[in-house]
C-alpha cells in the first residue's frame, strides 16, 4: 500500500484499538498461560523477564505487569498506542521502548517474548519475519521461550476484494474494504469511518502472512524448537481445521523441556 509504513497502523487505530479489539482474545487465559510459561523458563528464579513485540495499548502487558513476579517490557513502533498504554500503566509498571520489532529489541536476556494475536504479520518487508525471530532468538535466556499467537492462512489463497459493513449505528458507519495478493502473501485494507460529527476518517492496515511451515522454518534457521503448538491460548489441542494457532518455539539449553505440554496434531 503506497505510503503506509511501521507506524502507519498505529497512529490509525490508536484512538480506536482499546474498542475494536478488547475482547478479540481471551485475556485472562493468554495472561495465565504467558505466566506460567515464564516462570517455567525462569526455573530458579523469582522473577521472570518478560518482552511483548508490538505491545501497543498494553491490552495483554498490564495485567501481566500486574503480577509481581513478572518483569515487563514492550516495544512497539507506535508512540500514539504507547500514549494510550502510558495513560493506563499509572504505577509505572511496564518499560516501553518505541522502535522496530527486529532492530531495536533490547539486550534482554527474557525468559518469554511473545507476540500476540497477527502482530507478527505487521513485518511487512522480505525477510523481516525470519531476522525477527533471528533477533528474539538471540535475546533470549537459555530455554527461553518465544510465543506466536496468529491466523492460519487458508491454502490455497485467492486474490480479490471484499467491501463490507463494519459496525452501523444512527450516527456512524464503518466500512471494511481489503484486498489480498496471494502470490505475495499480503493483505491489505482500510476501514473508513464515517461520523456525523466528524466526516470521513480513513484506518488503514496492511499484513504480509506466513504459513506453519514457513514459521517453524524461522525458528529453525534461528536455533528453536516447536515446543508445543495450540488452537488458542487456553491450550486446546491444534488440529488441521483450526483458523489460528498459538505456537511456543523454545530456545534449547535448560534441563526442564517440555514443561508446556499441548498436543502438535498439524505437524
Amino acid at each position: 500500500m503506497q505510503g503506509y509504513d511501521r507506524t502507519t497502523y498505529g497512529e490509525a487505530f490508536a484512538d480506536v484499538y482499546d474498542d475494536w479489539y478488547a475482547d478479540v482474545s481471551d485475556v485472562g487465559a493468554t495472561a495465565r498461560t504467558l505466566t506460567e510459561l515464564a516462570l517455567d523458563a525462569a526455573a530458579s528464579d523469582d522473577v521472570a523477564s518478560v518482552l511483548e513485540l508490538g505491545v501497543g495499548t498494553g491490552r495483554l502487558a498490564l495485567p501481566l505487569a500486574a503480577d509481581d513476579r513478572l518483569r515487563v517490557v514492550g516495544i512497539d513502533s507506535s508512540e500514539a498506542m504507547l500514549a494510550v498504554l502510558h495513560a493506563a500503566d499509572t504505577e509505572r509498571r511496564i518499560t516501553t521502548i518505541v522502535g522496530d520489532m527486529v532492530d531495536d529489541l533490547p539486550a534482554g536476556p527474557f525468559d518469554l517474548a511473545f507476540v500476540a494475536y497477527n502482530t507478527l504479520f505487521n513485518l511487512t518487508a522480505d525477510g523481516d519475519q525470519a531476522r525477527c525471530f533471528g533477533a528474539v532468538a538471540e535475546r533470549l535466556a537459555a530455554g527461553g521461550r518465544f510465543v506466536v499467537e496468529a491466523f492460519v492462512p487458508h491454502e490455497p489463497a485467492a486474490d480479490g476484494d471484499v467491501v463490507g459493513v463494519r459496525s452501523m449505528t444512527a450516527d456512524r458507519v464503518v466500512l471494511s474494504i481489503s484486498r489480498q495478493h496471494a502470490d505475495e502473501q499480503v493483505a491489505e485494507g482500510q476501514f473508513v469511518e464515517f461520523t456525523e460529527a466528524g466526516g470521513v476518517r480513513l484506518r488503514p492496515w496492511s499484513i504480509r502472512y506466513s504459513t506453519l511451515q514457513q514459521l517453524d522454518g524461522y525458528a529453525d534457521d534461528a536455533g528453536m524448537i516447536v515446543e508445543a503448538r495450540w488452537a488458542d491460548m487456553s491450550r486446546t489441542p491444534h488440529g488441521p481445521d483450526h483458523d489460528r494457532h498459538v505456537t511456543v518455539y523454545r530456545r534449547p539449553g535448560d534441563d526442564h523441556a517440555g514443561h508446556a505440554t499441548g498436543a502438535r496434531e498439524d505437524m
